[in-house]
């Protein structure tokens, strides 16, 4: 599998779900913000619906943050509004739900799983530029953390505006960052 690391993101048109109503976005769209991209298998599951509400619980953050997220599965953005109307937990979703019905865009991000017609777990952040840089995916009975994504997003932002400088594991938002340098060979 290829790696989609600092890979422009695929490009798409598709209809969407949004705050009660239906809306057409486009790669296009979501360029000149951070993105996240939050691929689940299908709308009426299990583990998803927990995902979807975890990630509307840390949504005011990441929109402070300048982050549009966008949750996507192969239904139609018709599915996604039933859904919406008829789930407390999606109830709670304010972010945009594309639709991919021909799973193009799942494709595009290479989570399609072709023998079920559905997406993997997939979680993709891009940068303003439409570049991913972080990219993880799950097999389907495991469920991701919205609250680790905001970490993601605040270490790949202080990385984009201080150059030369890297997060190191487990990096939180004012912690000590590394500027690899000579000097620091064998000594971490």
């Amino acid at each position: 599998m290829a790696s989609i690391i600092n890979q422009e993101i695929p490009e798409f048109t598709t209809e969407a779900f949004v705050n009660g109503e239906f809306k057409t976005i486009s790669s296009e769209d979501v360029k000149g913000k951070w993105s996240i991209f939050l691929f689940y298998p299908a709308d009426f599951t299990f583990v998803c619906p927990t995902e979807l509400e975890d990630m509307a619980a840390h949504y005011d953050q990441l929109k402070e943050l300048g982050v549009e997220v966008y949750a996507v599965s192969t239904d139609s953005h018709f599915v996604h509004k039933a859904w919406h109307d008829s789930s407390e937990a999606i109830g709670k979703v304010t972010y945009p739900m594309l639709g991919d019905t021909t799973g193009k865009i799942s494709r595009g991000f290479n989570v399609m799983i072709e023998e079920a017609g559905q997406a993997l777990r997939g979680t993709f952040l891009a940068d303003p530029d439409g570049i991913v840089k972080v990219a993880e995916i799950h097999d389907l009975g495991i469920g991701r953390s919205a609250k680790d994504m905001v970490r993601k997003v605040q270490a790949a932002q202080y990385v984009r505006e201080n150059d030369g400088e890297v997060c190191p594991a487990a990096w939180e938002k004012g912690a000590e960052t590394l500027t690899p340098s000579l000097d620091l060979v064998g000594k971490i």
